[in-house]
């Protein structure tokens, strides 16, 4: 297949290239170190001899991580599974889903799709601030990553912005592959997801058409992704904290490293994803001559009633929502020692933080927070 030059820069590799990427890794010291931990019975060696047997992206996932993801949510959870029954595995979609865990909400949804019956899995909208490793980069760009480019003027945001979305086109209508994006740019740390109409307007810059025909191209899925814990809750409510004490506080890129770590080995409980409809027969039904800013809040509001109501809630959630409260109103959906479970959890999780002006109040309601929005959105679609 003849990609354009243009997605040189960000597009995943092609089979051709992939020698030279193994190459890359193999030679790379820190890539050795991290695979001892990730196959800590497989001695380097006979994972380089198996690397350079994937002639694609897909037999790269399928050796290397689909065992590994699929392994996950049991060593450190109580299992994982997704609902499809809503769209058709044969043909090809935009997952547009919300986002709490930097690595594996997209990882594990490719799994999920192989599981249900999906020929392939999808490329995947990875930002570039999440790239500053070397070996990283290598490897997300051979299990079907495309980049998305940070930190850029406002005219280069413009001509990326541009690129990228001509490419998930063209990724959709010619490679035939399905795509994951998240609803907005990074994580929702709070929990409280909503689509930035920013990313619609970005997907509706490729294609041909009016903004109706350009999103119908792309066959949006809106997929609700719900973990009955956060391994990463106590460094998101850090981080509320110091940005709350400094204006002028930005994460490093250790920081991004850590919270890779601790949201893969971390304990999550159990996961769900829930696709819903495609969007397609939906978007037919609306007015392509309202005015533009109108018609992306709209779909964002589609998308965000979509993704609340097909939450999986959890005792963690309720409880959460009645302690932030003060009530009781939820106690029916969680029994007394899950209560406890729970409250000495979170205990647990802010023992965690070093902080020198270590606020436990403030970061009590921060995590409480994150755990009742779902319930709260969720609710509010009822």
């Amino acid at each position: 297949m003849q990609i354009p030059s243009e997605f040189d820069e960000i597009r995943p590799f092609m089979p051709e290239e992939l020698p030279a990427a193994y190459a890359q890794l193999i030679a790379d010291p820190q890539f050795r170190v991290a695979m001892s931990y990730v196959f800590p019975e497989m001695p380097f060696e006979v994972l380089a001899e198996k690397m350079v047997t994937c002639k694609t992206g897909l037999e790269f996932e399928k050796m290397f991580c689909y065992k590994f993801l699929k392994d996950l949510p049991i060593k450190h959870g109580t299992g994982m599974e997704m609902d499809a029954s809503a769209i058709d595995n044969q043909r090809r979609y935009t997952f547009v889903s919300n986002h709490r865990d930097i690595v594996l909400d997209s990882a594990f949804l490719s799994v999920l799709l192989l599981d249900s019956g999906f020929q392939t899995t999808l490329e995947i909208a990875i930002g570039d601030n999440l790239l500053s490793v070397p070996w990283v980069k290598t490897l997300v760009r051979i299990t079907k990553s495309f980049i998305v480019q940070r930190a850029l003027t406002m005219r280069q945001m413009l001509e990326s912005s541009e690129r990228l979305s001509k490419y998930m086109h063209f990724a959709i209508s010619e490679k035939n592959e399905n795509i994951w994006i998240a609803q907005r740019e990074g994580r929702a740390k709070d929990s409280n997801d909503r689509t930035q109409a920013s990313i619609l307007k970005m997907m509706s810059m490729g294609g041909e058409g009016s903004v109706i025909d350009r999103l119908l191209q792309l066959h949006i899925v809106p997929l609700s992704i719900s973990y009955e814990m956060d391994p990463c809750d106590f460094l998101k409510a850090k981080e509320f904290q110091q940005k709350r004490d400094s204006s002028n506080f930005k994460k490093s890129k250790e920081d991004d490293l850590i919270s890779m770590r601790t949201g893969i080995f971390g304990y999550k409980g159990h996961i769900h994803y829930q696709c819903a409809p495609c969007i397609d027969e939906w978007l037919k039904t609306l007015d392509a001559k309202m005015p533009k800013s109108d018609l992306y809040d709209i779909i964002a509001a589609h998308i965000d009633r979509e993704i609340h109501r097909n939450y999986k809630l959890y005792p963690s959630n309720y409880v959460s929502l009645d302690l932030l409260r003060g009530t009781t109103k939820y106690s029916d959906c969680y029994s007394a020692e899950e209560k406890t479970q729970f409250e000495d959890y979170i205990a647990s999780q802010i023992a965690k933080i070093d902080l020198p002006n270590k606020e436990e109040a403030f970061l009590r309601e921060r995590i409480l927070t994150m755990y009742a929005n779902p319930a709260i959105n969720y609710l509010a679609t009822k």
